[in-house]
């Protein structure tokens, strides 16, 4: 497997920790997206879309984090499920991962406050507000469903890592990144603190990329 990848990307994260959670050995490939190496040809036939990540497995090329993930639990399905448990648990767990990867994440991205600042002239103070505007709307949302849970778990869906924690660290990285309060969150917070105790997350944390 080689995962093309860029150490900050919160969506190359993701996949960087759903890899290590099925204790898949992969060669890293950075494609920094603050020098536009993303923007080359080489890349394009790679992703039309010229994003990371991009997974090449058996010489198949998958783009976006999220159906990474799917093939990744669909191929492989006997190391470390993702997605978990019954019908309605499995609907809660990509409902939890979606409200990040579809609600935060895509008003939050790179290309997104780049085009803030150098086409709609925001500064850095209403950037700011903007990243932090969407990541709060959507924590104090998923602060409120795992409050509301009849059982406390280590984690957001139990006592094993799901698409939920995948998807889930990444994001409060990028909050912590941005200033983000994280004492509104104290489940976040304390999921946050669990994953970082295992070796898959720690392992896939930015700072210790190879193009950190």
């Amino acid at each position: 497997m080689i995962l093309y990848d860029y150490c900050r990307s919160s969506a190359a994260y993701r996949v960087r920790i759903a890899l290590n959670l099925k204790t898949f050995s992969y060669q890293h490939q950075s494609v920094n997206l603050l020098k536009s190496s993303h923007t080359d040809d080489e890349h394009a036939q790679r992703n039309s879309q010229k994003l990371v990540p991009v997974l090449s497995d058996q010489g198949v090329e998958i783009s976006q984090s999220m159906a990474i993930c799917e093939y990744l639990d669909e191929a492989y399905p006997d190391t470390h499920p993702l997605v978990t448990g019954s019908p309605v648990e499995r609907a809660k767990i990509r409902a939890f991962a979606q409200a990040i990867a579809c609600e935060i994440h895509p008003v939050n991205n790179l290309r997104v406050l780049k085009y803030l600042v150098s086409e709609l002239n925001a500064d850095e103070a209403q950037k700011l507000a903007w990243y932090q505007h969407w990541v709060n709307t959507t924590f104090t949302a998923l602060e409120a469903q795992l409050a509301a849970k009849e059982q406390t778990s280590t984690f957001c869906f139990g006592e094993q890592p799901t698409l939920a924690d995948v998807c889930l660290i990444p994001q409060v990285f990028n909050a912590k990144r941005f200033n983000v309060d994280m004492s509104a969150y104290p489940l976040i917070s304390q999921i946050d603190e669990a994953c970082q105790q295992l070796k898959a997350f720690s392992d896939a944390h930015p700072a210790v990329q190879p193009d950190a």
